[in-house]
Order: C-alpha cells, then structure tokens, then sequence
C-alpha cells in the first residue's frame, strides 16, 4: 500500500513537473560595428577596462538584456578602433553602461481600466573614455563620450516584445555612442589618427 502511495506522489510530482514549460529565449542577431570604416590609431595596443560592474538588482536591468551595453562597446572598441603603430597605448574605460527602469504612475479608475498605458521608461546611459600616450610617453591625448537615451514600454508587453525592446534600445544607444565618439576621438585625438 505504502508502495501504491509513493507511486502515485511520484506520478503526480512529475506530471505537475512536466506541465511548465520554460519559455525560450529570441535570438538576435550579433551587434557588430564592422560594417563601419575602422578609425587607425597611431598606437601599439588598445586596451579596455570596465569600471561599470552592473549591480544585477532593480532598478538595474542591463543584465536582463539580450545585449548589454557595456559588451555592445567592447565589441565596438574591437571593430572600429585599430592599432597601428608599433609604440604607444590606448585605454578604452567603460564608466557607465547602465539601464534603469523606472515605473511610471498609471491613471487609474475607470478610464486607466479601458487604457493601454506606458508602464516603464527604461533610461540608458553610455559613459566612455578614451586615452592615448604616444611612444616614451610623449604626446598625451583623451576623449570621453556620453549618451543617454529613454524610452517606454506599454504595460502589456510580452517578454518577446520586452527583450526586443530591449535590443532595440541598446541599438539605438550604440548609434548614438558611435557617432558621439568617433567626433570626439577625431576632435581631440588628432595626433594620434593615421
């Protein structure tokens, strides 16, 4: 009986087990910035350091994301800036790469209930440095990129249209950050572009 008893536990335990089904991630496309002209730097070695260590806890959500910032710009610094001359060092520092959620007040009532209304505002910031020491420590140059964008998500928006949301977002502020940095690196990195 006792045998009879377990069975069954154990048939229910698995069936209960078996009815959740785990819902699969989307995959995206890789972000890459090859397509782009890569921007030759009158230096040995390229280095990137992250100074942004993402808190993994609300109201931080970079780490959800099918892309994060912060690896979206070290793949950029991979892409586009090249080492070309045989002295000197470049260090890329990553400052900020966040994403905050920040809820926003619905209106309620009656007319709240018959509304689709925006939920979140995901606020993005891309802070990054870049300094250039030619051979023997010579010429000294420094550039630093900020970008910031903002959007909102509907409050019944699925975790599909949520991640890609998010990597549209994370797009967007990638073209941002490429343009501001590269007119910073060519503003203030003169000496140091072949």
């Amino acid at each position: 009986m006792k045998a009879l008893i377990r069975f069954v536990l154990f048939s229910m335990i698995l069936a209960i087990a078996a009815c959740e089904t785990p819902i699969p991630r989307r995959d995206f496309p890789e972000m890459t910035f090859t397509h782009l002209p890569s921007i030759s730097l009158d230096v040995a070695t390229i280095d990137v350091v992250q100074l942004f260590d993402p808190p993994l806890k609300p109201p931080h959500v970079e780490h959800e994301m099918p892309i994060q910032p912060h690896m979206a710009v070290s793949r950029w610094v991979s892409d586009r800036l090249k080492p070309t001359g045989s002295s000197g060092h470049a260090k890329v520092t990553i400052r900020d790469a966040s994403v905050i959620e920040e809820r926003l007040k619905s209106v309620g009532g009656l007319r709240g209930a018959f509304t689709t209304e925006q939920s979140e505002r995901y606020v993005g910031k891309i802070e990054v440095e870049i300094e250039a020491v030619g051979g023997k420590g010579l010429r000294a140059a420094s550039a630093v990129a900020r970008t910031q964008r903002s959007r909102t998500i509907a409050e019944d928006a699925s975790l599909r249209q949520r991640e890609s949301f998010w990597f549209e977002l994370t797009e967007r502020m990638m073209q941002d950050f490429d343009r501001t940095f590269e007119a910073q690196i060519r503003q203030h990195l003169t000496a140091f572009l072949k």
